[in-house]
């Protein structure tokens, strides 16, 4: 099994019987190139509606290649970004679908859409969406149980409330899976002080076997600062180093 780096939270999981492409949104290294030559059947992910991790351009591999089935989450078609019949399968959060190949388990998000836990070929897979404890640095106020407003993402929280639910989302995964044999999760630098406290609070609860970090578009060795973290749980942990870059499982 092999996983590759596309770019920002985008992915492709290369098993013996398929392959698992989870939000695509660029492709700098042209990773796909060779995913679509291939002949194994071919499974798209789409955690939710933000461009940073859908794009209509999934659906151009239709008139390349036979035997993909397009997995979305339903928020995307209930922003219009999407037509119903554009994907096989819609779902929201505790939605189950699953094949002779993989099994897929919808759970939820702390921003728009689902997170995703799949299994196949005897392995368990996490990918997280924008599933994070995202106002980690507000915890550190003198009043972090107060609402703010988000210029970035146009919103009014509460850093505390924010925690609580992420923590609750958690416990949620928990019921249906307690351990993972890669996970692959936002440290993103650009947060701000606090940024990897949401992947530490994953790893404080759940069985690891490889952490991959994603949800960030330049700067590699930034989320590396999760490495420290990883390696006091004996959990191995991806330094991702350029796009297009791939690593045995």
């Amino acid at each position: 099994m092999t996983l590759t780096y596309i770019f920002h939270s985008g992915f492709v999981l290369e098993t013996e019987l398929s392959i698992l492409v989870f939000d695509y949104w660029m492709d700098p290294s042209g990773v796909m190139n060779g995913v679509l030559r291939s002949g194994k059947p071919l499974y798209v992910f789409a955690s939710h509606f933000h461009e940073d991790h859908f794009t209509k351009e999934i659906f151009e591999w239709m008139k390349q290649r036979e035997g993909i089935t397009y997995i979305l989450s339903k928020d995307i078609y209930k922003h219009r970004r999407a037509s119903k019949e554009d994907a096989d399968v819609w779902l929201a959060k505790g939605g189950t679908w699953s094949d002779d190949t993989i099994s897929v388990w919808a759970m939820s998000s702390t921003d728009s859409g689902v997170s995703w836990i799949v299994e196949t070929d005897g392995k368990r897979i996490f990918h997280a969406g924008d599933l994070n404890n995202w106002y980690a640095k507000f915890l550190t106020d003198d009043n972090p149980d107060q609402e703010r407003y988000s210029f970035e993402m146009e919103e009014t929280f509460n850093p505390i409330a924010h925690e609580k639910q992420f923590l609750g989302e958690l416990k949620d995964i928990r019921k249906v899976a307690g351990s993972f044999d890669v996970v692959m999760f936002p440290i993103d630098g650009r947060v701000g002080n606090g940024y990897t406290l949401g992947g530490r609070q994953f790893i404080e609860r759940f069985k690891v076997g490889l952490f991959v970090p994603m949800h960030f578009t330049t700067g590699f060795e930034s989320s590396w600062r999760m490495k420290e973290f990883t390696d006091e749980k004996n959990i191995p942990f991806w330094e991702i180093t350029r796009e297009g870059e791939t690593i045995g499982i």
